[in-house]
């Protein structure tokens, strides 16, 4: 069977496919050939802090395990509830003078109830405004590699 048709062959345009193939083998070509530029070679001037200069930011850390036992500060000393205040106190006042003021970190267990994290807190904002609450955010569930 034969049809006919009425339109009549262009003979004037280019075809652009196999151009283009071209140029993709050869940007791949160039790709895969060339070096990267390893880290090692990256020249990263970092910010020099003489020994005299005063630490720029200054934490106290507080933790209450789930049995309510509370330490303060870097030496994990043990209070109880009625005295943070004053241990709180004591610690930033034996904290060398800094432009910062130093931020008390609160660090829960995720056992401890509300109102226990009320009491304690409203503890440490007596004594300091500076408060920040430490988590520990969800894990993305990892998948077991075959």
């Amino acid at each position: 069977m034969h049809f006919e048709t009425k339109l009549k062959p262009c003979y004037n345009l280019i075809d652009l496919t196999p151009l283009v193939d071209v140029i993709f083998l050869m940007l791949i070509f160039f790709l895969v050939s060339s070096d990267t530029l390893p880290l090692k070679s990256l020249s990263i001037l970092h910010p020099e802090i003489s020994r005299d200069e005063p630490a720029r930011l200054c934490q106290i850390p507080i933790i209450m395990d789930k049995d309510h036992v509370i330490y303060v500060g870097s030496k994990k000393e043990i209070v109880d509830l009625s005295s943070v205040g004053e241990a709180l106190s004591k610690v930033i006042s034996q904290m060398p003078t800094t432009p910062n003021k130093p931020t008390v970190v609160l660090s829960l267990d995720k056992r401890v109830e509300y109102d226990a994290f009320l009491k304690i807190f409203s503890e440490v904002i007596k004594v300091t405004p500076h408060v920040r609450l430490a988590f520990k955010t969800p894990e993305t569930p990892k998948t077991i590699s075959e």
